[in-house]
C-alpha cells in the first residue's frame, strides 16, 4: 500500500495527465466511429438536438423533471429532436401534429418498443405493454387481451340504459368507499384518501380479472398496491440504467426494490391463475382469467394455432390487463381530489350538475356521461393540466423511416412528450391555468370533442393503452358517485401540495389532511 501511495505521490501529475489524455482520445475515437456508423441518405438530415457531454450525453440535464427539460429544449430544436442518454441516441417527439404523424399515419414505423434493461424484469420481458416484440403473435395476443377486457367490463354499450359489468363493479366499490371514508371521519380528524382509493380501484380490476374483491385491510394486496411507486420510479422514461450499461452493475436500491416488486406481483398473479385452472369450467366463464384460459385450452385465437396462448404466458396477459386498469385510474382519481379541494367552487359546480341531472334517487351510470358536460370537462382538464402520464412508454422504430424531413434509422428509441402537447400555447389559451370551461361550448351544455381529442394521456396509434376506455369510464363513475354523496375539503389551516413527483406517472405528494362530510342522508338507491 505504501509503495502504491509513493508511486502516486511521485508521478501523480503525469498519471492524471495520461488518464485525461487517454479519456479524451477515447471519446474522440468513439464519437468519430458513431458519426461514421450513422449514414444519412443523400437529401435527408439527422434531427437537431443539444450536444451533450462525452460518454454521459444529456443525462445530467434530465436528472430532474425530464418532461419539463425536454419541453423547453423542443422550443429551441423543434418537434423532432435528438438527445443522447449516455452514448445512446434518443428521438424526442413533441407537437400534436408531429406525434399524430408518427404514431398514427406512420404507425407501423414507430410501433416498436426498445429493449430496455428495466423492461426485461417486467414479467420476464414478456409483457404486452413493455415487450420489444411487435410482430404478428404480439398483435394477435393484444387483440385477444382487448377483447377479454371489453367483454368483461362493458357487456353492453356504455350509452345503453342497461347496467354493464364495469358499472356494477364500480358502483359497488364507490358506495363502499363512501361508507369507508365516513367511518374514517368518525375516528380521525383527517385522512389520506390515496390509501383508500387504491384499494377500491384495485378491487374493480380484481373483480373483472379474478372474479373477487379484497378487504381494505387485506395485507397481501396492500403490500403490492402501496408499493407501486417502486415500479413507476424505475420504469419512467429516461432511467439512466436503461441507457448506460455500466450502471446496471452498480448497487441500486431503487432497482432492487423494482425487481422485488415485480417478483412478488407475478407470484401474486401466478397463485390466482393456478386457482383458476384448478376450478375452471368451460360452461361457466367467470372472469377475464377464465376467458384467457378458455382461449388457451380451446385454441380459438384467430383460428391460427401459431397464435395460441401458451399456458405459462397467461399470467403475462393478466398482468397487462391488471396494470391497464389500476395505476392510471388511481392516479387520475387522486389528482381529481387534489383539484377539487384546491378549487372548491369547481367542486360545487360539479355537484350542482349532478343534483340537477341525477338527483339522489339513483346512482350515476355510464349513460349519464353525455348529460354531465361540466363533470366531463373537469376530467379532461385534470388529464390535461397535470398530464400525469407525461410520456408514453418509449417507442422504437421498426425500420428506417423519414419524419418531417428527418432521417430516423431502425431501432431508434423514441420518447413521446405528451406533457408538451397538453401545455402547448399553440393549442391552449393560458395552458398553466386550470379551467374546465375551456372544453365546453359557449352555452356550457356540451363538451367540444375536437378539443377533447387534443389531450394526450393514453398515447396514440397501435401502442395506445388498451385500458383507455376502462380508465375513462371508471374515473367518471367513481368521481360522480363520490361527489353525489360527499363534499371534500382539507383541515383548516392546511393546504395540499401540488408538486409533481416524476416517474412513469406523475404523482403528487401524499396529503393526510383531507376531510369529508355527507351531503345528504344516505338512501338505499339503485
Amino acid at each position: 500500500m505504501k509503495a502504491v501511495m509513493s508511486l502516486v505521490g511521485s508521478q501523480g501529475i503525469v498519471s492524471a495527465t495520461e488518464v485525461l489524455l487517454a479519456a479524451t482520445v477515447f471519446c474522440l475515437v468513439f464519437l468519430l466511429i458513431q458519426s461514421l456508423r450513422q449514414h444519412v441518405p443523400k437529401g435527408l438530415k439527422s434531427p437537431p438536438g443539444p450536444r451533450g457531454y462525452p460518454i454521459l450525453g444529456n443525462v445530467l440535464e434530465l436528472r430532474k423533471d425530464p418532461h419539463l427539460v425536454l419541453t423547453k429544449l423542443s422550443q429551441k430544436y423543434g418537434d423532432v429532436m435528438e438527445i443522447r442518454i449516455g452514448t445512446r441516441p434518443v428521438l424526442v417527439l413533441s407537437g400534436l401534429d408531429t406525434i399524430k404523424q408518427a404514431l398514427v399515419k406512420q404507425g407501423e414505423d414507430f410501433m416498436g418498443r426498445p429493449d430496455l434493461y428495466s423492461f426485461r424484469h417486467i414479467t420476464d420481458g414478456q409483457s404486452l405493454s413493455f415487450s420489444p416484440d411487435s410482430g404478428e403473435v404480439w398483435k394477435a395476443r393484444r387483440k385477444l387481451a382487448q377483447n377479454a377486457l371489453k367483454n368483461f367490463s362493458a357487456a353492453l354499450s356504455p350509452t345503453c340504459s342497461s347496467t354493464c359489468l364495469l358499472e356494477e363493479h364500480v358502483s359497488k366499490e364507490a358506495n363502499y368507499l363512501v361508507t369507508k371514508l365516513l367511518q374514517v371521519m368518525e375516528k380521525e380528524k383527517s385522512f389520506d384518501p390515496y390509501r383508500y382509493l387504491v384499494v377500491s380501484v384495485t378491487n374493480v380490476i380484481c373483480a373483472m380479472c379474478f372474479g373477487k374483491r379484497y378487504d381494505h385491510n387485506d395485507q397481501e394486496l396492500l403490500n403490492i398496491v402501496n408499493e407501486t411507486e417502486q415500479f413507476t420510479e424505475v420504469a419512467a422514461s429516461g432511467n439512466p440504467a436503461d441507457f448506460i450499461p455500466v450502471l446496471q452493475y452498480l448497487p441500486s436500491r431503487a432497482m432492487n426494490l423494482f425487481k422485488d416488486f415485480n417478483k412478488r406481483f407475478i407470484h401474486f398473479l401466478q397463485k390466482i391463475v393456478k386457482e383458476h385452472y384448478e376450478t375452471y369450467d368451460k360452461n361457466n366463464i367467470r372472469d377475464i382469467t377464465d376467458s384467457l384460459i378458455e382461449q388457451c385450452m380451446e385454441k380459438k385465437v384467430e383460428g391460427n394455432s401459431a397464435m395460441q396462448i401458451p399456458k405459462e404466458k397467461i399470467v403475462n396477459l393478466v398482468n397487462d390487463l391488471f396494470g391497464a386498469g389500476f395505476d392510471t385510474v388511481t392516479t387520475g382519481l387522486s389528482w381529481s381530489l387534489m383539484y377539487l379541494v384546491t378549487y372548491p367552487d369547481i367542486q360545487k359546480k360539479i355537484q350542482q350538475e349532478i343534483d340537477q341531472t341525477i338527483g339522489q334517487e339513483r346512482r350515476p351510470r355510464l349513460s349519464d356521461r353525455g348529460t354531465l358536460p361540466y363533470t366531463e370537462a373537469f376530467i379532461l382538464e385534470m388529464f390535461r393540466h397535470c398530464s400525469y402520464l407525461p410520456f408514453t412508454l418509449p417507442h422504437s422504430t421498426t425500420r428506417d423511416t423519414v419524419l418531417n424531413g428527418y432521417y430516423i434509422p431502425k431501432d431508434r428509441c423514441v420518447f413521446v412528450n405528451q406533457w408538451q402537447v397538453n401545455h402547448d400555447e399553440k393549442l391552449w389559451k393560458d395552458p398553466q391555468t386550470f379551467n374546465p370551461e375551456r372544453f365546453l361550448n359557449a352555452e356550457g351544455t356540451e363538451v367540444n370533442k375536437v378539443d377533447g381529442e387534443k389531450v394526450l394521456i393514453f398515447g396514440l396509434g397501435k401502442r395506445r393503452c388498451i385500458g383507455e376506455p376502462i380508465a375513462r369510464w371508471q374515473i367518471f363513475l367513481f368521481l360522480s358517485t363520490l361527489l353525489q354523496q360527499l363534499e371534500f375539503s382539507v383541515r383548516d389551516g392546511k393546504k395540499v401540495d401540488m408538486t409533481q413527483l416524476y416517474g412513469l406517472s406523475l404523482k403528487h405528494k401524499r396529503c393526510e389532511h383531507f376531510q369529508v362530510k355527507q351531503r345528504f342522508p344516505i338512501k338505499c338507491v339503485n
